[in-house]
């Protein structure tokens, strides 16, 4: 099985590109500290190539900076190609499959807005300022939905 998950920072701002037949592609750079310290005392980071293709890849350069902490569900994949002077080059990437966005994003409002990874629509209900306690931030879904024992599973 080839599965690998990291949890780790994006080094720069996301690249997407578009292939000739039109499919999204975006590569970034996510640096994933290691476990242990150095002989300083310092922990030691990988900087991991990884690769998104299509609605993911669009996904990911919309809502990702330099610096967004995410989860990066994938696979390991391998590569190579020949380089211009002739020698063959090797290149070890990951296939991005799913990710989860970590940390929060500013708008220009100011308010925190957490995208996720569901099929919902999650850009119809505008960003709620979670550092305000006194707004409701289930307001904008609606009316109360009246629940009785019955309808719970347990």
């Amino acid at each position: 099985m080839n599965k690998v998950i990291l949890v780790g920072r994006l080094t720069k701002d996301p690249e997407m590109r578009t292939t000739a037949s039109g499919v999204a592609t975006t590569n970034f750079t996510l640096a994933v500290n290691r476990n242990f310290t150095n002989q300083s005392g310092e922990r030691d980071a990988d900087f991991l190539t990884c690769v998104a293709w299509r609605r993911l890849a669009e996904t990911i350069a919309k809502f990702c900076t330099k610096g967004s902490q995410v989860a990066v569900e994938g696979r390991i994949q391998t590569r190579s190609y020949d380089a211009q002077d002739g020698t063959k080059r090797y290149v070890t990437e990951i296939m991005v499959d799913n990710i989860d966005f970590l940390g929060s994003r500013r708008d220009g409002n100011g308010s925190s807005y957490v995208p996720t990874n569901d099929n919902s629509n999650f850009m119809d209900t505008p960003p709620v300022d979670t550092t305000d306690l006194s707004v409701d931030p289930y307001e904008a879904l609606g009316e109360e939905v009246a629940l009785s024992d019955d309808d719970l599973p347990f």
